[in-house]
Formats: C-alpha cells, sequence, structure tokens
C-alpha cells in the first residue's frame, strides 16, 4: 500500500500527476489555492483529452478567508432554438444522440469558471499571478505533446470505431489513423493556440470575442443549435454551497443541477442509521450506504434539475424531517429494489490547499468520453455533450427546456471540522460519484483511516458509470467472498470487476489537519498523484 503524502505550505491532488505539479509549482511561487487550481485544470485539459476539455462544464466549492465557504457554477444551459419540437424537427423523438452535432447543445462553461475564480482570487486573497502564468503548463504541453496514458489508449480504442466518423474527432485523436499508443506523444496544436489566445486576451473571449464568433460558426456547421448568442449570454455564477451538519462536520457541495445534494442526503441518512461502523470493507457497511444511495436517488430523480425550474428547493429536500423520514425507510436486513439509473458519465476531480487554509474542491467534465465528439476545426476544442441528458419527454423533471441547464453528476466535495480542520474530497464517475464521496469520507471519519489507505481499499458502485452500463452493484474482486456472499443475501445483484477498476472512479483526498499539517491520497486507479511542499 502507497503512504499518504504530508505536507505543509500546500498541497494538491489530481488524476494526473502533471496537473498535481502544475498546482503546487503556482503555490510555490506564492499562488494561492485558487490560482492553483485554475492552472491545475487548464493542464488537466490537456493530459486527459478523453475525459476532459475546456468545451466542457465546471463546479468549485471553496473554503475562504476565515472558513467563509463559497462557490462557483460554471456549466452552461442549452442553446435558447433547443426546444423538443426542434428536435422533433430533426426526426429525434425519443432521446437526444449522445454523439455529434444534436448532442452539443449546451453551453460550454469550465472557462468562465476559469475566469471567475481568477477574479475572486485577485480581489479577496490578493491574488497576483496572471493568466498567462496559470495557462503556461497547459500551453506547453498542448504544443510540445503529453505522453498518452494507458487510460487515453484504452479509452480511445474503445471509442474509436464509434467516433471515427467524425472527422475532426479522427484527424485529432487518431493520428495516423490509428489509437495513440501508452508512451507516445501527442500532439494539440489548435489547443495550445486556443489556450494562448485565452492567456493573452482573458476567458471572456471564450464567450465574447473572436474566439467565440469562429466557434459559433463551426458550432453551427455541425449541426449544433447553439448560437453566438447563447454564448456571449453565458455567465459563471457565485452561489453559497448546500451545507449539512454530520456529527462534529459541516458537510458542503454544490447547488443544483449538480447531484450534490444526493452526496449529502447518502451522509445524513447513514448518520441516522446504526450498526455499520464495525469493518470499512464489511457487508454491513455497503449495504447501508448502497440502501442510503437507492433513497438518495429516489429523491434526485423525483427532483433534481436546474434550480429555476424545481418544485423544491435543495435546502428543503435537505431539511431534517425529510431526511429522518429516509433513514426510516432504510432495511438493515433486505436490499430494496432498484430501477434504471442516469446515464453514464465521465470527470475528472482535483483538490488543492494553501498555507493559508484557503481549500479549493474542483470537478471540469465533458459528460462521456470525448464528449459529443464534435472537436471545433480552428480551436481544437472538443465539445461537451451534456445537453443529451435532457429528457425529450414533457412530464420528466430533466425535460429539455431552452436556456435551461441539464442535470449534473458532477458534485465537488469538503468537509469543515469544529476544531479547524478541514477536508476536500471527490471523484469522476456519474452515478458513483456520491457513492465514492460517501465512502472515503466515512472510511477516514468513521473508521479512522488515512486518505491513501481509504482510497486504495477495494471500492462499490451501484449502477452505470463510464464504461459500465449495467445497474448492478458491482465489487471490485479484492473483496472478501464473505463479503459478497453476504451482500447477496441480503438480496444484492452483485457483479464482480477488476481488481482495480476504474470504473469505481479515480478519487482523491486532502486533509489540513487543526495544526496545519496537510495530508492527501490519489487514486491508483488513475494516473493520479498527491503533491505537496
Amino acid at each position: 500500500m502507497a503512504q499518504s503524502v504530508y505536507g505543509t505550505r500546500g498541497i494538491a491532488v489530481a488524476p494526473h500527476s502533471l496537473a498535481a505539479e502544475s498546482a503546487v509549482a503556482v503555490m510555490r511561487e506564492g499562488g494561492n489555492a485558487i490560482e492553483a487550481m485554475i492552472a491545475a485544470a487548464a493542464t488537466m485539459a490537456v493530459v486527459y483529452p478523453h475525459m476532459n476539455s475546456i468545451g466542457g462544464d465546471g463546479f468549485w466549492v471553496i473554503n475562504g478567508p476565515g472558513g467563509r465557504p463559497g462557490g462557483i457554477d460554471a456549466s452552461g444551459r442549452s442553446a435558447r432554438a433547443a426546444t423538443r419540437a426542434w428536435y422533433r424537427s430533426h426526426g429525434i423523438q425519443d432521446t437526444i444522440p449522445p454523439r455529434g452535432g444534436l448532442a452539443a447543445l449546451t453551453v460550454a462553461g469550465t472557462v468562465s469558471g476559469w475566469g471567475a475564480a481568477h477574479a475572486l482570487s485577485r480581489d479577496h486573497l490578493g491574488g497576483r499571478l496572471p493568466l498567462s502564468r496559470l495557462l503556461e503548463d497547459a500551453i506547453y504541453l498542448a504544443r510540445h505533446g503529453i505522453p498518452v496514458t494507458q487510460s487515453q489508449a484504452n479509452c480511445t480504442r474503445a471509442k474509436q470505431e464509434e467516433l471515427s466518423e467524425w472527422a475532426e474527432f479522427a484527424r485529432t485523436f487518431l493520428p495516423d489513423g490509428q489509437a495513440p499508443a501508452p508512451g507516445d506523444l501527442f500532439f494539440q496544436p489548435r489547443l495550445a493556440e486556443t489556450l494562448s489566445t485565452l492567456a493573452r486576451e482573458g476567458t471572456d473571449c471564450f464567450y465574447r470575442g473572436r474566439l467565440a464568433t469562429g466557434m459559433a460558426v463551426e458550432l453551427a456547421h455541425a449541426g449544433s443549435p447553439l448560437t453566438l448568442e447563447d454564448l456571449q449570454a453565458h455567465r459563471a455564477k457565485l452561489v453559497d454551497p448546500l451545507s449539512l451538519t454530520c456529527g462534529s462536520s459541516r458537510l458542503l457541495n454544490m447547488v443544483p443541477p449538480s447531484q450534490g445534494l444526493v452526496s449529502l442526503l447518502i451522509l445524513g441518512i447513514m448518520d441516522r442509521v446504526h450498526g455499520w461502523n464495525d469493518d470499512p470493507e464489511g457487508a454491513d457497511f455497503i449495504h447501508a450506504q448502497v440502501e442510503a444511495t437507492k433513497l438518495a436517488f429516489s429523491v434526485r430523480d423525483r427532483y433534481l434539475t436546474d434550480p429555476d425550474f424545481m418544485t423544491l428547493t435543495a435546502t428543503e429536500l435537505l431539511a431534517p424531517g425529510r431526511i429522518d423520514a429516509l433513514a426510516a425507510r432504510l432495511d438493515t436486513e433486505r436490499a430494496a429494489p432498484w430501477g434504471k439509473t442516469s446515464r453514464p458519465g465521465d470527470t475528472i476531480w482535483m483538490g488543492a490547499i494553501d498555507s493559508n487554509g484557503v481549500a479549493v474542491s474542483f470537478i471540469q467534465s465533458i459528460y462521456h468520453e470525448f464528449g459529443s465528439g464534435i472537436i471545433l476545426p480552428s480551436s481544437g476544442v472538443n465539445w461537451q455533450n451534456r445537453g443529451c441528458s435532457f429528457s425529450l419527454d414533457p412530464g420528466h423533471v430533466n425535460t429539455l427546456e431552452p436556456a435551461k441547464k441539464p442535470f449534473h453528476t458532477l458534485n465537488p466535495a469538503m468537509a469543515l471540522q469544529d476544531d479547524g480542520a478541514l477536508m476536500v474530497y471527490g471523484t469522476m464517475g456519474g452515478d458513483g460519484q456520491p457513492q465514492t464521496q460517501a465512502t472515503i469520507y466515512n472510511r477516514v471519519a468513521r473508521f479512522g483511516d488515512d486518505p491513501q489507505r481509504a482510497i486504495e481499499r477495494p471500492r462499490w458502485l451501484l449502477g452505470r458509470t463510464w464504461g459500465r452500463a449495467s445497474d448492478s452493484l458491482k465489487l471490485e474482486s479484492r473483496f472478501d467472498a464473505s463479503t459478497i456472499a453476504a451482500l447477496r443475501a441480503l438480496g444484492h445483484d452483485v457483479e464482480t470487476i477488476g481488481a482495480w477498476d476504474e470504473a469505481v472512479g479515480h478519487a482523491g483526498m486532502l486533509i489540513r489537519q487543526a495544526n496545519g499539517v496537510m495530508v492527501g491520497g490519489y487514486d491508483p486507479r488513475s494516473n493520479g498523484a498527491v503533491a505537496s511542499f
């Protein structure tokens, strides 16, 4: 087992080591955790191109000066032309396709989040590093090449047949007509120029400059309903994170349309259920959390969407009485029925903490692997397909409407302790995100694991995630056979997966102890690392 990493002046974790190094390099130069995360986010968009892009969305949860939390919603709305009637006119009656221009129907918001974060850093933290410095590593790596990871090579091969009909996908991701091999150099010159433009002109040019004008033309050519006016209307939004008290912790997560509500509900339900905290790999723990997950998902599937369209607010759904009622329904002796869940998703999570206790929990995504598959020819931007999660059923909670935000699996987590300690944690992985968050949080808070141990222990997933479309309860094969047998006896539809399977996500966790010492763990299922100094 690897050991947790310690530091005192700054620490960062990412599912790719180069992104963690970008963050710590910024903090070594006097930058704060917010500036460090902008650098990591830009680098991540280059080094994990199958999972990430500046053509996606992002969410931030931030612990600011004096322990005051805040957040940034950098997710995009659907095109104003994107109506159910518009899709019917294009021959789409039931389900928005996951690839192509018809899937590229929401504004890519993550770059606006970088801009909002940079302004927060400058105006409230005395941040002094220019955007050009923060994007420096990403520009270099895009221009001079990244070493292809096994994850990128495997994912490209798996999706090659599905996506090769899109000419720009093949041009970008299939050099010489083939998926690159691990260790090959992979170049992204058009993306390098786009990042250089952002560094010179600022993030606003992505939405209201020459870059935006060119992207709008190319989106239209690809068949997307997005227009320049949709891009120009976009702004990142500063928000107050959702909050829930569990024991001595104040848990924070992102507001809707993120499923941060789900992560908090799972932990809130488990806080009210007893008898599961004897074994961090035992059937009692897994059963309790899986059943709490089912209850939380039932709330999600009934209520959660763009907050402008919700019938109950997230705060109302987190009311103690409602959580009490959910917990009362949890059967510790039998698995509840389980049905169809949301579509699988794909993303990255990262965290950073600086010496002043400013902390960032950040998540960035293009939804499915390679997003919509639409790579804009001039800019090299891979556009997300988050909008394909909209339903075309007018009675569905997440039904498509013009200028509506789709439901997001993304949710960055944070916990503030009464003694002044704090934790940032998260993962990628669709429906698995809130489950893995609860798993690693409970393993530290309830079982006493250090971050690395909590992440390295075998994990599980109920439902779907990237690369896995079945709705079974999936357990890594490292679990003891008696645990698997006990779960089956409780009525769970158990499937075993790989010993170190990416399907359970790429998790990470950082803790700043009350004495200022920082400790972090990364996921060996990824290409990640913790970097500190």
